[in-house]
């Protein structure tokens, strides 16, 4: 039985890809640019508002001084900041599973390499993550993932022994710092994969859905 499990946030939990794409967007119109399709923004979705940023402006991004990157980027995130929950939505079996968790008393957790002056008030904002112990955001610590650091931290918050922990995540840093951290790993495939070949990640189990999760986890209850 797991003592606790851990869990990536964008691309994991909820698919916040929309309202990313929606700020994105937004900038974009600023600046009398084309606006982006879903099914591109999708690829950047989970690597910062810098890539989303390079992936509007293209090859012009390069071009602007530091002050002019700088601006576009504080207007996306002021945009960003006050549309954190309109577009996003839990995974389908994302809340089941959270069910399940506080059913079986498990405790779980968030860690994420999204800052926390994005991640507070987005989380404040859900109410099903009312039970979850920790969040530990990317910049809590001096060094996020793919370091193990974060989830380390996020362990001992909730004093329990990372070796006996599942770290859930769709990203191959996910996977590099649940690792690192002695944890077992589950890819996330249901998320922002971007056709990268999870095949290659050293990942202990990786599943197509929530739902797959939530059986995985009950099953591991149901030993103990």
């Amino acid at each position: 039985m797991y003592q606790a499990i851990l869990f990536d946030l964008d691309g994991t939990l909820i698919d916040s890809a929309d309202d990313l794409g929606a700020a994105l967007n937004h900038v974009l119109k600023q600046n009398n640019k084309e606006t982006v399709c879903a099914k591109r923004y999708r690829t950047q979705a989970s690597n910062g508002t810098i890539a989303l940023l390079k992936l509007g402006f293209g090859s012009e991004w390069e071009s602007f001084d530091r002050q002019k990157q700088d601006n576009l980027k504080q207007s996306f995130l002021n945009f960003y900041r006050e549309n954190l929950w309109c577009k996003s939505r839990f995974y389908e079996g994302i809340k089941p599973l959270i069910m399940l968790l506080d059913d079986k008393q498990i405790p779980w957790s968030i860690v994420t390499n999204k800052p926390a002056h994005l991640t507070a008030p987005l989380i404040a904002q859900i109410p099903e993550f009312k039970s979850c112990q920790n969040v530990v955001s990317g910049d809590t610590l001096e060094k996020a993932k793919p370091y193990p650091d974060p989830l380390l931290h996020s362990c001992r918050l909730m004093n329990v022994d990372p070796a006996h922990c599942l770290y859930v995540g769709d990203d191959e840093r996910d996977i590099i710092a649940g690792n690192s951290a002695t944890m077992k790993t589950a890819a996330a495939k249901w998320g922002y994969l971007n056709g990268n070949d999870v095949l290659s990640w050293q990942f202990h189990f990786s599943f197509d859905s929530p739902w797959l999760l939530l059986n995985h986890i009950s099953s591991c209850t149901d030993k103990k």
